[in-house]
């Protein structure tokens, strides 16, 4: 599907573009983009940390699981209604991400 549809924000996987219920468009950097439509082609399926590095980095960057805790960070400040309590980007310790678009 290309429309993402959240309580939050809308994603558009086909133009590549959020926007917020509120109609704000937040810039995502194209990092930060190839981790959301990885995730969120796979909506509450969880995505290992592996298979995120190697879709968004290759394979040379498996084991570099800092890259991820940073721009997750990133995104949840621009996306999440609570950062520091995500419903949307869900981390799954030690594992990898999960996408929850009904923010359960």
């Amino acid at each position: 599907q290309p429309l993402v549809e959240t309580m939050a924000f809308t994603l558009d996987l086909a133009e590549k573009q959020v926007v917020t219920v509120g109609g704000e468009r937040p810039h995502l950097t194209p990092t930060e983009w190839a981790i959301v439509e990885a995730l969120a082609r796979h909506p509450g399926r969880l995505v290992t940390q592996r298979q995120l590095l190697q879709q968004v980095w290759g394979p040379q960057y498996e084991h570099e699981t800092n890259y991820l805790r940073v721009h997750l960070a990133a995104i949840r400040k621009k996306l999440e209604p609570e950062p520091g309590r995500p419903r949307y980007f869900v981390t799954e310790p030690g594992i990898g991400y999960r996408f929850v678009p009904d923010g359960e």
